[in-house]
């Protein structure tokens, strides 16, 4: 998908069924917080997380699942994002959460866009994920962003490596799973089950 040339879709084709997918953000953000719960089971997550995609789940949840994630990744072929069956797990620093710094995203849309996230009825996730990428260096949340993806091992001058080492410590994020065992939990817990559809 080229958000160019391609609209955004509000639908996916399962079993050669287009079916709904909630498209605003807000749902995409749901997901990822859920993904990043350590007290829910992993299997109670792809249920819950159908639930958020789909107003009406598809029967075959196994590319109602698959649907779902390319969705979730922007309709795009993610080479960090590799299932643990491959054995190829690359590991992501997390740079922002959306829990933690809803208050600098909510600002930096407002102030850059003149989009107030709290009152916009709908916005496309891939449009939101496009905007956020695109968020300007003046912002404080891609100042922030950029002090936690800082290689402290590759700053020279001292003083320079331990303002960003001060830095990091002020802004950093509360030890979670990265974005790629996300996706592979789900995997898991599909392949541990069989086919969910049997348990539905």
């Amino acid at each position: 998908m080229n958000i160019l040339i391609d609209l955004v879709p509000t639908t996916v084709n399962i079993d050669h069924k287009q079916y709904e997918i909630n498209s605003d953000f807000r749902n995409a953000i749901l997901f990822e917080l859920l993904m990043q719960e350590d007290e829910i089971a992993e299997l109670d997550k792809t249920m819950q997380a159908l639930e958020l995609f789909y107003p009406v789940c598809p029967k075959n949840i196994n590319e109602a699942v698959e649907k779902m994630l390319w969705f979730y990744i922007g309709g795009k072929d993610d080479k960090n994002i590799t299932s643990k069956k491959s054995g190829s797990v690359n590991n992501i620093n997390r740079i922002y959460s959306f829990d933690f710094d809803d208050d600098y995203i909510y600002s930096a849309f407002l102030d850059q866009y003149g989009i107030d996230l709290q009152d916009i009825e709908y916005l496309h996730w891939w449009k939101f994920k496009a905007m956020f990428k695109s968020l300007k260096e003046d912002n404080e949340i891609v100042k922030i962003m950029g002090y936690r993806a800082t290689d402290l091992s590759k700053i020279k001058d001292k003083e320079q490596r331990e303002f960003y080492k001060k830095m990091k410590q002020i802004y950093e994020l509360p030890k979670s799973r990265n974005e790629v065992e996300k996706i592979s939990d789900i995997e898991e817990a599909l392949l541990k089950s069989g086919n969910l559809s049997d348990i539905l």
